[in-house]
């Protein structure tokens, strides 16, 4: 039979043996506590990886140089829309949605060209002016001044005609990026680029019919 020490027993020999064991003893683990881990244990976890390939082309440079304005000027559309009273919930959802999408999107473009040692670029090294009217979809600042000055469900409407042309000049954009980009990361950021401007297209052109 199995003979077992009394708990006075057992705290004799705890304190001898963390004399024994000095300093060792304060990471050691409590005999019979499966569940304690040493401090060496905890820091095991690996963090998720920031790096950003360097396998690039001129192609991948260019979707981020390009779709850093274009997200530039998609996230400023949706700030005036956002900014108005009296404008379809339904609306302003989806500008709350694009501006959360696109904002971390150009973070991120932007630190992919800073890693490539590319020039960043953006709306304020480009002309909008000069690259609006069509270009990619983009709006032209007289489009953008009457969107500012437009209330109500004129301006629930020009906010959904602007983006939805303006989404289309994007999924464009990141076509290109799929059919001709080599960094894996900024194939990956085109595809979803695609998927998710595609589906609110769908959602903008349904709510245009509704107004």
């Amino acid at each position: 039979m199995k003979r077992y020490l009394s708990r006075p027993a057992l705290s004799i020999a705890a304190v001898i043996t963390l004399a024994a064991c000095g300093a060792d003893a304060e990471t050691a683990a409590p005999v019979g506590d499966p569940t304690a881990s040493t401090p060496a244990a905890t820091t095991t976890t690996a963090e998720p990886s920031t790096d950003v390939s360097e396998e690039h082309n001129d192609a991948d440079v260019m979707f981020a140089q390009m779709m850093i304005p274009h997200h530039q000027q998609a996230v400023e559309m949706s700030e005036i829309i956002l900014a108005k009273e009296n404008i379809n919930p339904e609306v302003t959802e989806l500008a709350t949605q694009i501006k959360d999408a696109q904002g971390p999107e150009i973070e991120t473009m932007t630190g992919w060209l800073e890693a490539w040692g590319e020039p960043v670029g953006g709306m304020e090294s480009h002309d909008m002016g000069s690259m609006g009217g069509g270009m990619d979809g983009m709006m032209s600042e007289d489009q953008m001044a009457g969107l500012e000055a437009a209330e109500g469900e004129e301006a629930a409407r020009m906010f959904l005609e602007f983006m939805t042309e303006h989404h289309n000049g994007a999924v464009d954009m990141a076509q290109e990026e799929i059919d001709d980009g080599e960094n894996p990361e900024a194939i990956a950021l085109a595809e979803t680029i695609v998927e998710t401007q595609q589906a609110e297209i769908q959602e903008m052109e349904e709510l245009l019919a509704e107004l």
